[in-house]
C-alpha cells in the first residue's frame, strides 16, 4: 500500500532543493538588508516569482508528460525543437550548472582550501554530480531523503539565530521599489525555466513509486505544497535575517560577501563553515537534476544515438570548463539570453494551464511569438521602440503586446472553439 503523506514528503523536499540553488540562498538575504523596515513586503514579492512561477511551471509539464517540448509543440514542431534546445542549454551546460560549479568554489572550497585551484574544484564537484546521478531513478530519493534534510537544517540554524539575537536596529528601505525590485529578484532566479524541465523528473519519481497517470496531478500539486510551505519559510526567515543587518552593513556589499559577514556575526568562525556547506548543498541537488534533464534530452533528441552515460560526462566536462571563468563573468553571460526566455515560457506556462479558455493553437503561436518579439526589442533596445512600450524600461515590455495579442486572437479572430486545442498529451 502506498504511503501518499511521506511520498509526498520526499518528493516535496526534492522539489524543494531542485529550485533552491545558490541564488535563492544569495538573494532574499540581500534583499532584506535593502527593503529594511518593508522586509515583509519584499519577502511576498519574492515568493510571488520565486516560488509561484516555477510551481505553474511544473503543474504545466504535467500535462505533458513532463516534456517541454510537447508543451512548446503547441506553436510548431520547429520552435519546440529550437526553443526547448536552447532552454535546455542555457539553464544547462552553458549557464546554470557552471554557476552552481562556481559558486560552490568560491564560497565553499576556496576559503578554506586557499590554494585549491578552479580546474581542481570543478573536477570534484563534477566528480561527486556524476556518482550520484549515474542512475537516474534514484536522484529524487537521493536529495529528498539526504541532501534536503541536511540543508534545511543549516538553514534553520541560522534564520533562528537570527530571530533570537537581530544582528542590529532595522532601517528605511534603501530602493524606491521594494515590491518591484523583489519581484525582479525572483524573476532573475531562473527557477520558472528550471521548473520546465524538472517536472520530468518528478514525474518519472511519481510513477516509479506505484501510482497510475492520474495520480501524477494529485501527487505533484501535493508535494508542491510541501516545497512551497518550505521555499516560503526560508525565504521568509532569510529576508528578516537580512533587514536586521540593514544598519550594519553597506548596500554596496556583494550578496555572497553579506551572507558569509551575516553567518560568521550570528553563528561566529562556525558560520562561515556552516554556510559554505549549505552553499555547497543548494548547488550539488540543483546541478545534479539540471544535468541529468539535459542528459535525458539529448539521449530522446538523438534518438539514443548520445546515451544518457556518455552525455553525464560530456555536460560535466562542458560545465566545468566554463565554471572556470567564475561566477561574474557566468552571470553576465546569462542575462540577455534570461530576458528573452523567460517571456517565452512565461506565456507558454500560462495557457497551458488556462487552455480550456483558449480558442486554437494559433493563439498560442501568435502570443508566444509576440512575446518573443518584444522580448528581443527589450533586450537589444531594437529601433529605439523600447522607449514606446509600456513597462519596457522596467524589463517587462513583452507583457502589454502579448495579453492584447492573446485577446485579439482568442476573442476576435479565433472566435469558435478549435478541436486541435484540446489534442494535448495530457496526463
Amino acid at each position: 500500500m502506498k504511503n501518499d503523506f511521506k511520498n509526498c514528503l520526499v518528493i516535496g523536499f526534492a522539489l524543494f532543493a531542485m529550485f533552491f540553488g545558490a541564488g535563492n540562498l544569495i538573494f532574499p538575504t540581500y534583499l532584506g538588508l535593502v527593503a529594511g523596515s518593508s522586509a515583509p513586503i519584499s519577502a511576498i514579492a519574492f515568493v510571488l516569482t520565486g516560488v509561484g512561477i516555477p510551481f505553474l511551471g511544473i503543474l504545466a509539464g504535467t500535462k505533458f508528460n513532463g516534456s517541454f517540448e510537447n508543451m512548446a509543440g503547441q506553436v510548431g514542431k520547429t520552435f519546440a525543437v529550437i526553443c526547448t534546445t536552447v532552454l535546455i542549454i542555457t539553464i544547462g551546460p552553458l549557464v546554470a550548472i557552471p554557476r552552481t560549479a562556481a559558486t560552490t568554489f568560491e564560497l565553499a572550497f576556496s576559503p578554506f582550501f586557499p590554494s585549491m585551484t578552479p580546474v581542481v574544484g570543478m573536477i570534484i564537484f563534477f566528480a561527486i554530480n556524476i556518482a550520484l546521478i549515474l542512475k537516474p531513478a534514484r536522484i529524487v530519493d537521493t536529495i529528498g531523503k539526504v541532501l534536503t534534510p541536511a540543508l534545511l537544517v543549516i538553514l534553520l540554524i541560522l534564520i533562528v539565530k537570527g530571530f533570537i539575537s537581530p544582528i542590529g536596529p532595522t532601517t528605511d528601505p534603501t530602493i524606491d521599489s521594494v515590491f518591484f525590485t523583489s519581484l525582479i529578484e525572483g524573476y532573475q532566479t531562473m527557477d520558472a525555466l528550471a521548473a520546465l524541465i524538472f517536472s520530468s523528473i518528478i514525474i518519472s519519481s511519481v510513477i516509479s513509486k506505484g501510482y497510475d497517470k492520474k495520480d501524477i496531478s494529485r501527487i505533484t500539486i501535493k508535494s508542491g505544497i510541501v516545497a512551497i510551505v518550505g521555499l516560503a519559510v526560508v525565504y521568509g526567515g532569510l529576508v528578516y535575517v537580512g533587514h536586521t543587518a540593514s544598519s550594519v552593513y553597506p548596500t554596496d556589499i556583494s550578496k555572497t560577501q553579506l551572507l558569509l559577514n551575516i553567518s560568521s556575526n550570528l553563528l561566529g568562525n562556525g558560520g562561515t563553515i556552516l554556510i559554505g556547506l549549505a552553499m555547497a548543498l543548494a548547488c550539488l541537488t540543483t546541478s545534479m537534476c539540471l544535468v541529468s534533464s539535459a542528459a535525458t534530452y539529448f539521449n530522446d533528441l538523438s534518438k539514443g544515438k548520445l546515451p544518457y552515460k556518455v552525455n553525464v560526462f560530456v555536460i560535466c566536462f562542458i560545465s566545468g570548463a566554463i565554471g572556470v571563468l567564475g561566477v561574474d563573468k557566468i552571470v553576465s553571460l546569462a542575462g540577455p539570453l534570461l530576458s528573452i526566455l523567460y517571456p517565452i515560457c512565461i506565456t507558454l506556462i500560462l495557457l497551458t494551464l488556462g487552455k480550456k479558455f483558449v480558442k486554437s493553437n494559433l493563439v498560442v503561436k501568435y502570443s508566444v511569438y509576440v512575446a518573443l518579439i518584444f522580448a528581443i526589442i527589450d533586450v537589444f533596445k531594437l529601433f529605439g521602440l523600447n522607449n514606446l512600450i509600456p513597462f519596457s524600461q522596467l524589463g517587462f515590455g513583452w507583457v502589454i503586446p502579448t495579453v492584447v495579442t492573446f485577446i485579439v486572437c482568442n476573442f476576435l479572430i479565433f472566435n469558435k472553439k478549435d478541436d486541435s486545442v484540446d489534442n494535448l498529451e495530457i496526463i
